[in-house]
């Protein structure tokens, strides 16, 4: 994933670095709760998933998804503040989304397995929006070391976005719309 390497010259003041940075442990807050609620949803989508690659799909990002959680601990080490979470309305609803098309769909269905990865990717979307702008606020605060730690979380994330596209254009959606 390309990203700009832009840096404002500008130097900001002390209140708005303090806010900035209030912002951004907030931010890192939000997606840590998120990232250990999505660790508890991935292996119900991979029981749920009917073929065998996005099963496998699921269990790979749930082993990347307790990285990330690791990865966040570091960072708020390296920042001089507690690993703690606040809960991410977000990533609440959009996990109560995956478990609804579970709960709305035949087992056993493509028509499932096309639902799930249309969940998936809506959670893979809100991830790579979340780690993109806190890193970006990473380099404005000067935390070059946390920004490349979020860079690449940020390039899995889009992987795994790219690893659900290419099952969906594969044979997902076409098997899905013959069922």
């Amino acid at each position: 994933m390309k990203t700009a390497k832009s840096k404002s010259t500008k130097k900001i003041n002390e209140a708005d670095q303090e806010k900035l940075t209030e912002l951004f442990v907030d931010g890192l807050k939000d997606i840590y709760w998120a990232e250990k609620h999505l660790a508890k949803a991935l292996p119900k989508m991979a029981k749920a998933a009917t073929s065998d690659e996005l099963k496998a799909a699921f269990e790979m990002h749930t082993t990347e998804t307790a990285e990330h959680a690791a990865r966040l601990e570091e960072i708020f080490g390296l920042i001089g503040e507690k690993a703690q979470a606040k809960k991410c309305a977000a990533m609440e609803g959009l996990l109560e989304e995956g478990e609804e098309i579970i709960e709305s769909t035949d087992k056993g269905t493509m028509v499932r397995d096309c639902g799930l990865i249309m969940a998936a990717q809506k959670v893979e979307h809100y991830e790579i929006a979340s780690y993109g702008t806190l890193r970006n606020i990473a380099r404005t605060l000067g935390h070059e070391e946390v920004a490349k730690i979020l860079q690449t979380t940020l390039d899995e994330e889009g992987a795994t976005d790219h690893k659900l596209t290419d099952l969906a254009e594969a044979y997902v959606n076409e098997e899905a719309s013959q069922e």
